[in-house]
Formats: structure tokens, C-alpha cells, sequence
């Protein structure tokens, strides 16, 4: 894949996943989202540390130790420390994100405001 916008998939029973890029510390995804949400009840409780932008659509994320969800747009990022659960709650037809998860212990709390 030469350009992230190309051969943007439609009528996607589940978000797509797109490995781009990885290494020892680190991966790089392609994930497109045509409203799509996490099911019921499930958190993303993730070992590594992401780091991840909205480049296309937009979308809500849901953390497990916050009230209100994180409202995202084109252009807008969140680091997610290693075992903030969380939850997508809302995406745009289509999202495409651009997601870095990496090992660091050094990952802190940092969110959209």
C-alpha cells in the first residue's frame, strides 16, 4: 500500500486491521472503521502502549477510568499507557486511524482536550 486513502474497504462486518510497518519495540497499523464499535461489556486492555491519530472520519473512545468519552477528530491523537482499558464507542463511515504501539515502560496518561 503506497497511500493510506486507497482501497479504503467498505461493508466491513469488523474494523479492518492493516499491519504497515513492525519491528522488535514496535508496530505501525492501518485501521479503517465504518461504524463500527466495541461490542458490549468488552475493553481493549492491551500489554503495549499505542499511540494513535484519526486521519480520516471521526470517532469516540471510552476509558474505563473516565466519565465522558473522548470525542476525536481529523488530526486529533491519544497516547494509551499500557493497561488503560478502553473502548470504542462511536466511528465516522469510513475512520481511518493510524495506530503506533510500542514497548515503553515510560507511557504516560495522555488524552484530547
Amino acid at each position: 500500500m503506497a497511500n493510506l486513502f486507497e482501497n479504503l474497504p467498505v461493508g466491513l462486518p469488523g474494523e479492518l486491521f492493516e499491519t504497515l510497518a513492525r519491528g522488535k519495540h514496535v508496530r505501525i497499523e492501518r485501521i479503517v472503521s465504518h461504524g463500527q464499535v466495541s461490542p458490549d461489556g468488552f475493553w481493549y486492555d492491551q500489554s503495549e502502549s499505542e499511540w494513535v491519530i484519526v486521519l480520516q472520519g471521526s470517532a469516540r473512545l471510552r476509558f474505563e477510568d473516565e466519565a465522558a468519552d473522548t470525542e476525536l477528530g481529523v488530526g486529533d491523537h491519544v497516547l494509551i499507557a499500557p493497561h488503560r482499558r478502553h473502548r470504542v464507542t462511536h466511528t465516522g463511515t469510513p475512520t481511518v486511524w493510524l495506530a503506533v504501539f510500542f514497548q515503553d515502560g515510560s507511557a504516560g496518561h495522555c488524552r484530547k482536550d
